[in-house]
């Protein structure tokens, strides 16, 4: 097969085979996952790094870097892009557990914008980045992984290694302080 039908070969095969390709030492097999999940990756890491596009991109590196070294130890009881998916988010959440001694108190509320003079808009994805990436670490974390991503408090708080209460708790701390930050006073 001439090396482009090889390359479309590949793009086209399931991520299962690609996994079992890549484990054997196919380069392109991995790459070919790497672009197809990388983006959701991405969007996870991006919010639980506050929008620091730096970080995040550092940490989606170490993400499929760690990916392609325990990759023989992916047993297929998931779908790869839940694994990888995952993998990643623990990774982030890891960066921020080092990084923070204690994330539930850093959060220097003076340092909050005052509210604009116009009402929030939706549409402005930038105020809203803006006032996710003033939240504590752990506050977060919480409100991306429940209202962004999904995650129920159960697997937020085994995740966190917090309790069920506290990763509602911090749900609540984190929406009152959106509503500050984009100048709501509701």
């Amino acid at each position: 097969m001439p090396p482009a039908s090889v390359a479309a070969a590949v793009v086209e095969m399931p991520d299962a085979e690609l996994v079992r390709a890549a484990v054997a030492g196919d380069t392109a097999a991995f790459e070919t996952l790497y672009r197809r999940h990388v983006a959701r990756v991405h969007g996870a890491v991006l919010r639980l790094a506050g929008y620091d596009h730096g970080r995040a991109e550092e940490l989606v590196q170490e993400a499929f870097v760690t990916a392609w070294r325990k990759l023989a130890s992916f047993r297929h009881h998931s779908a790869f892009g839940t694994w990888m998916y995952r993998l990643a988010v623990n990774t982030a959440l890891m960066a921020l557990r080092a990084h923070a001694s204690d994330p539930v108190t850093d959060l220097d509320t003076d340092a909050l914008q005052e509210p604009a003079q116009t009402p929030f808009c939706p549409a402005e994805s930038r105020e809203l980045e803006q006032a996710i990436a003033t939240l504590p670490p752990r506050a977060r974390a919480v409100l991306v992984l429940h209202d962004v991503e999904g995650w129920r408090h159960d697997d937020i708080a085994a995740e966190l290694d917090i309790a069920t209460g506290t990763s509602k708790a911090q749900l609540h701390r984190a929406r009152a302080l959106m509503r500050r930050a984009l100048g709501e006073t509701t």
